[in-house]
């Protein structure tokens, strides 16, 4: 039988499944259960995330889509590239690409390019002011794009970065040295950990992180300089010379003293590898967090994990990115995209919404769902991956204490992040390898280098802001 979470959070769910499947009964925009409206999502989950997902689906189609006459069908797309890939071809009409969705994942800077090419629909047009209530605010504003700021990205669920541990590796490391986890709350007391680390293991590089442009962005937020700015459409860039020397001294220079690696697609992979033991990955990521070490010529074994808050630089106010894709709807029919939205509204009821954390990592988007008070009543009674769990009280964690920040979208935002993705790890990666083959480090530890990496990635960045 079905678990039941506890009385109290039940009743809360149910008033919020109350107030979402109240409103608008009087205007079905011709759904009937003996005339379903089929509709069909876009979205680039899979693995653990697409099965949580797809129970869903199937779950809304087998009660409120009955009832409603609303036929939900999901296709993951695999990748987030894949997915944008595939909405342009059907936003251009290129031949032989399917119809565009009615529902598709998709972050800010695509939002706000789609809509100028197919328009999407406003979900104020559907979504009553109470209702708009019941979510996180900044999850609504994350989802506002263009000049007017229109809602046109629906909240289904969202994600922050931590630090995560092999803290089976950690605990030898810090029995042997006094190592202790605060100091690894800042970025700086991480770099001093990684030099002990990489000392005390004989060359190894102890930490690695994916998606690096939330490194730059959020750092420089933190110490005050939004590197991109929009208002009124306009993009101002503060690419501040100071800061992102800070950034480059507590990445590209550990990095180049090999405390710090990448080798596989993921950090996850290295740390499966043995290559490092302290990574900064998505919240949503934490799923893929190994369970044990396999190196390439030595016995696997098994490991434990610790999962810590995203480290800061000392003194200065604690930043994490707020992300996750949104959902948008494409314009239709009345039907269709009532469908559409009835939809979204169930998938974030706070039961849906806590099953679907519970069993992604990420974190709820309803007001009630949020809190850490629910989120451990639900999971006291509908336990789940260990990692999972810890990693969503962490992101909670962190959605309370610190400022979640989302990059503003605008044109020219994919590439400028991209910029941000690739011009420090690639040249990092390059240099390191120089070091490995010879050539002496002081070479790269120079003003000068640094003077090179900033006005070249400064030049690209302009280019896409224009």
């Amino acid at each position: 039988m079905k678990k039941r979470i506890t009385s109290i959070l039940y009743m809360i769910c149910a008033a919020s499944t109350l107030l979402f499947t109240g409103c608008g009964k009087s205007d079905t925009h011709g759904l009937s259960a003996k005339n379903p409206t089929s509709i069909k999502i876009w979205h680039y989950y899979n693995g653990a995330l697409a099965t949580a997902f797809d129970g869903l689906v199937s779950e809304f189609n087998n009660t409120v889509g009955r009832e409603q006459g609303i036929v939900v069908n999901a296709e993951s797309m695999s990748t987030v590239t894949d997915l944008e890939n595939a909405l342009w071809d059907s936003a251009n009409e290129k031949v032989g690409a399917p119809d565009m969705p009615n529902i598709f994942q998709c972050y800010q800077d695509t939002a706000y390019a789609l809509d100028k090419e197919i328009s999407l629909v406003s979900f104020d047009d559907y979504v009553t002011e109470d209702e708009k209530n019941s979510y996180v605010k900044r999850f609504i504003d994350a989802g506002c794009i263009g000049e007017n700021r229109e809602w046109k990205l629906f909240p289904t669920a969202k994600s922050t970065e931590v630090l995560i541990l092999n803290k089976t590796d950690w605990d030898k490391f810090a029995a042997d040295t006094g190592a202790d986890t605060k100091d690894l709350s800042t970025w700086e007391g991480l770099v001093n950990t990684a030099e002990n680390y990489y000392e005390w293991s004989g060359g190894k590089a102890f930490f690695g992180r994916d998606a690096f442009a939330n490194y730059p962005i959020i750092a420089s937020s933190q110490l005050g300089h939004d590197i991109f700015q929009v208002t009124n459409g306009e993009t101002v860039m503060d690419f501040d010379h100071d800061s992102m020397r800070k950034i480059w001294d507590h990445f590209y220079v550990p990095y180049v003293k090999g405390y710090f690696r990448h080798v596989g697609q993921y950090r996850s992979d290295d740390v499966k590898l043995g290559e490092i033991i302290a990574l900064v990955c998505s919240s949503s990521s934490a799923v893929y967090f190994p369970a044990e070490v396999t190196p390439a010529n030595s016995t696997s074994y098994p490991i434990e994990h610790l999962v810590l808050p995203l480290p800061n630089f000392d003194q200065t106010p604690s930043y994490a990115v707020q992300q996750g894709a949104g959902m948008a709807v494409t314009k239709s029919t009345e039907a269709e995209e009532y469908a559409s939205v009835t939809f979204l509204k169930w998938f974030t009821q706070c039961e849906q919404n806590l099953k679907f954390s519970v069993n992604s990592g990420y974190m709820p988007v309803s007001v009630e769902a949020v809190t850490p008070e629910n989120v451990e009543q639900y999971l006291a009674e509908n336990p789940t991956n260990a990692i999972v769990s810890d990693t969503l009280r962490i992101s909670i964690e962190e959605n309370s204490e610190y400022v979640m920040y989302t990059p503003p979208a605008f044109t020219g935002g994919t590439q400028a992040r991209s910029v941000l993705d690739t011009t420090m790890p690639a040249l990092a990666l390059k240099d390191r390898a120089a070091v490995d083959g010879g050539t002496a480090i002081d070479k790269f530890l120079t003003d000068e280098h640094f003077e090179e990496w900033y006005n070249s990635t400064l030049k690209q960045l302009e280019a896409c802001c224009k």
